[in-house]
């Protein structure tokens, strides 16, 4: 039996990619300026298996004997968003940018999700930080019924709700429809449910966010191993992320201590293939909000967890098995950056388990999908991907 626990730590970043230029991002470094921050953060589980090994890291200290294999990866595709850099990792390459709305969306999109939701209009429309929008327009949206629309930098169509106004399972139909509407030039990568409840005096976003994606290309990693009959196990939003392509069972989950429960929770009854988590507050509550100590809090959360999972692994239902953990991002999101958007940067390729040999250091590999390709050698798949170098090869004990 193999598993593979594959964590990706939502935008924690390990400096500028070499074409950060063409992103308007030189200078980012989301793990490293924290560090700066915070020079004390321990990271020991993190440490130990070679993070702070790995060539180019900044702040994280490396130690003398690391017991996994390490290494960075910049990425091949045109983006620096979720989707992009989750669908890399799978095999996916992505050469051209997906559509973005720096004015906020034309009227033959919004016109048409207004007939097909049978709101009485939309507010917003525009670039916005979302925790800041619902504060701005959200007794507008319950005095006059309008859902709040608006993007970011990256190529997402959101719409913001209070749950006493439309529940999420409403929300999540308008989300639908906006999907079914948003094709061809206007194929965004998603379309988010936002749904927020007032609390004193301020709106709040609830952890019922659901993210409609566009639907990935099916030469991937998770349907090549769902089709030889291996348990591709989501956690957090990697559904979402995959517009549930290839995905055999998944759980969705409320932050990251809930995401780390059911990962920890999938080594009980998932017995051969991948389980995948996404661990998204460091990106939607730290990142995004440019809440440099609750990041830092976060990370030193994520590593006490991250032993617990160590310390699981390697069993299944008493019988020895072979666990292979992978660690890593899907770009950045520098809290002490400028603005409030994802950032272009080299993410972590971290793998550690019985299997592995350790004190591996990979470099730099030229795109994500070296780990895809590394997952689908280890876990017994033939044929190899449209893109990636497999480093199954160089790591294995």
């Amino acid at each position: 039996m193999r598993r593979v626990i594959w964590i990706v730590l939502d935008s924690v970043g390990m400096g500028e990619a070499p074409d950060a230029a063409d992103f308007d991002d030189v200078g980012c470094n989301t793990i490293g300026h924290i560090m700066e921050h915070y020079p004390d953060l321990k990271l020991d589980n993190l440490r130990r298996i070679g993070y702070g090994n790995i060539d180019g890291m900044a702040g994280v200290k490396p130690v003398d004997d690391p017991e996994g294999a390490f290494g960075r990866l910049r990425e091949l595709s045109a983006g620096k968003d979720t989707t992009i850099g989750h669908w890399e990792m799978t095999g996916i390459h992505t050469p051209q940018r997906f559509p973005t709305y720096p004015d906020g969306f034309p009227p033959e999109i919004n016109d048409a999700f207004i007939q097909a939701t049978g709101v009485p209009g939309i507010l917003g429309n525009c670039v916005a930080s979302g925790t800041a929008i619902i504060n701005e327009l959200g007794d507008e949206h319950l005095r006059t019924k309008k859902p709040i629309v608006y993007t970011s930098a990256d190529s997402v169509y959101q719409i913001a709700c209070d749950e006493s106004l439309y529940p999420p399972e409403q929300l999540y139909d308008m989300c639908r429809k906006a999907r079914a509407i948003l094709t061809g030039a206007h194929n965004v990568a998603r379309v988010i449910a936002r749904p927020f409840v007032r609390e004193g005096n301020a709106y709040v976003r609830t952890s019922n966010r659901r993210d409609f994606s566009r639907t990935p290309d099916e030469d991937n990693l998770l349907t090549r191993l769902r089709k030889a009959g291996q348990a591709v196990y989501a956690v957090g939003k990697i559904e979402d992320i995959f517009a549930g392509v290839g995905i055999t069972e998944a759980v969705h989950t409320r932050d990251n201590e809930d995401g780390m429960d059911k990962t920890i929770e999938a080594l009980d009854h998932v017995e051969q293939g991948l389980i995948f988590t996404n661990l998204v507050e460091f990106d939607s509550t730290w990142g995004h909000r440019r809440d440099t100590a609750g990041y830092a809090a976060g990370l030193a959360a994520f590593d006490i967890r991250l032993g617990e999972l160590m310390k699981k692994t390697g069993q299944y239902q008493g019988k020895p098995c072979d666990d292979m953990i992978v660690i890593t991002a899907d770009h950045g999101c520098d809290p002490t950056f400028k603005g409030t958007d994802h950032t272009r940067e080299y993410v972590p390729f971290l793998a550690w388990g019985q299997p592995v040999r350790a004190g591996v250091n990979l470099g730099t590999g030229s795109t994500f999908a070296d780990m895809g390709e590394t997952v689908r050698e280890f876990l017994g798949l033939s044929q190899p991907l449209p893109i990636g170098r497999s480093r199954w090869g160089e790591i294995r004990r």
